[in-house]
């Protein structure tokens, strides 16, 4: 059993994270707001409050990660439509690397950092961990450079690291404003989903599963980056027909009423680690 922190935790990852570890009979601490904790108190986890944590000090994390044997941080910016291009990302870069000196100066032995797959060059190719990283956005450069310094100084401090980079995840409390829930929303009030051509390539995946992984993961001995992805590509077109077949109304899906955005890479497929 290990004593775990977990950032994040009412997030649309981060909450089955903490499922999982309480179900493997982890010790979990959370972080989260005092207006966000009512999920995690159903679960007697023990949570510290904080209204910002990427405004915290060092000392404030130090005292915090006493006692922890591994951090999983899961918290940034991500609201839909927004986190992509925000200035919220270089806090919640400055603010992780504060997390992380105070988790060296309380003698954290393991870091779990959360990443992504906007880190890599998305060329037609399947990206595995070995692929270039050339990130195009705030939110991915933010990210790339929080694994390229977090993994130089945590290894000179004799501190394991370990770079999860998420796919493209759906499933229960997913926001309401991304793809999913759109086409469960609009098939379940019979109104018709418009779309682009759908010809794009995604790696999906279930968040229950990604959080399967991810906890698997975090638990092991393996340092450095790591995907967690399917393995598979589905296209766009091909995810909303099985999510209308399951309501028999394919008639309502309207491809190429949104125009595709040509700047969107056509494949981006993760390769599983062994």
């Amino acid at each position: 059993m290990s004593r775990v922190l977990v950032t994040g935790a009412t997030g649309f990852v981060g909450l089955p994270v903490v499922v999982k570890l309480i179900e493997q009979g982890h010790d979990v601490v959370c972080i989260a707001r005092p207006d966000r904790d009512a999920e995690l108190t159903a679960l007697n986890v023990q949570v510290v409050h904080c209204e910002d944590l990427f405004l915290q000090e060092i000392d404030w994390w130090q005292q915090v990660c006493r006692n922890v044997d591994l951090i999983i941080h899961l918290a940034w910016y991500a609201e839909p439509g927004k986190y992509l291009t925000s200035d919220k990302n270089i806090a919640c870069l400055t603010g992780t690397l504060s997390m992380a000196q105070g988790a060296v100066a309380a003698g954290v032995g393991r870091f779990v950092g959360v990443g992504t797959c906007f880190e890599y060059a998305l060329t037609e190719n399947a990206q595995s961990i070995d692929t270039p990283l050339d990130p195009q956005t705030p939110y991915a450069a933010a990210k790339v450079a929080a694994y390229t310094i977090l993994k130089s100084w945590l290894e000179q401090k004799g501190v394991e690291f370990l770079w999860a980079r998420l796919f493209y995840l759906y499933g229960a409390r997913e926001d309401s404003r991304r793809l999913v829930p759109y086409l469960h929303t609009q098939l379940r009030s019979e109104q018709v989903a418009e779309l682009t051509s759908g010809t794009a390539i995604r790696d999906f995946m279930d968040v229950e599963d990604a959080a399967s992984l991810l906890v698997a993961e975090a638990l092991s001995s393996r340092q450095g980056p790591v995907n967690i992805c399917s393995g598979q590509g589905v296209t766009i077109r091909a995810l909303a027909e099985s999510i209308a077949d399951t309501y028999g109304r394919r008639d309502l899906l309207d491809f190429g009423a949104r125009p595709d955005n040509l700047i969107d890479p056509p494949s981006v497929v993760g390769i599983r680690a062994d």
